[in-house]
């Protein structure tokens, strides 16, 4: 795989307050730059959502009502988050929630495309079993030690993400066959189904 080759590409976790449907309480975009993640160059942020946080979501992401009581509301730095992710590929572990929940917040965002690291894996690892975030990297062996922070919080999320989208896609040539198996079919960004083959015109 020649990452020199990829357009811009930023990995992508969101951390919901639990409701339904969820509001943001964090997001984090790290750019994969050259086969690599760039930590220093990951937007990330707190926001304070229009509900409290629920118990379960919580437990989940350890991030309290006090934890975003000075946060920023969505529509304060909304605007900043749709000009740095559109028109750009994004990546997410289970895309589809990242994605929509970014859409909804986003209704006008177009980003180039969505690759989902889940799918990808299936791609790959057929066999594996467990496709869990913890499982894949605990498969691929990745070295989650120099990430700073912790897990379910959005900027350590997208960094192990990122990890691991590089790590698969040492299994692919190119960047069409990357995307033939990690952007899932209607998601933006998808390969257009091959036009079917016509019919050799016969005098008969």
């Amino acid at each position: 795989m020649d990452y020199g080759t990829w357009p811009r590409v930023f990995v992508v976790d969101v951390e919901g307050n639990g409701a339904q449907p969820p509001d943001l309480v964090e997001v984090a975009a790290m750019p994969v730059i050259g086969g690599s993640p760039v930590p220093s160059s990951t937007r990330s942020t707190l926001i304070r959502p229009p509900h409290p946080i629920t118990p379960f979501a919580r437990r989940v992401h350890g991030i309290r009502d006090q934890d975003v009581a000075q946060a920023p509301t969505w529509e304060q730095v909304g605007p900043q988050i749709h000009a740095s992710l559109e028109g750009v590929w994004i990546a997410a572990h289970n895309a589809h929630v990242d994605y929509g929940v970014l859409l909804r917040h986003m209704p006008h965002w177009k980003p180039a495309g969505v690759l989902d690291t889940l799918r990808l894996a299936r791609a790959t690892y057929p066999k594996a079993g467990r496709y869990s975030l913890d499982a894949l990297i605990e498969l691929t062996a990745i070295d989650l030690e120099p990430i700073p922070g912790q897990r379910h919080r959005a900027a350590y999320d997208a960094h192990a993400t990122a990890l691991l989208l590089i790590a698969l896609a040492g299994h692919y040539d190119t960047w069409d066959a990357l995307l033939e198996a990690a952007v899932p079919p209607g998601m933006p960004g998808a390969p257009l189904p091959a036009p079917p083959k016509s019919e050799e015109q016969t005098l008969w």
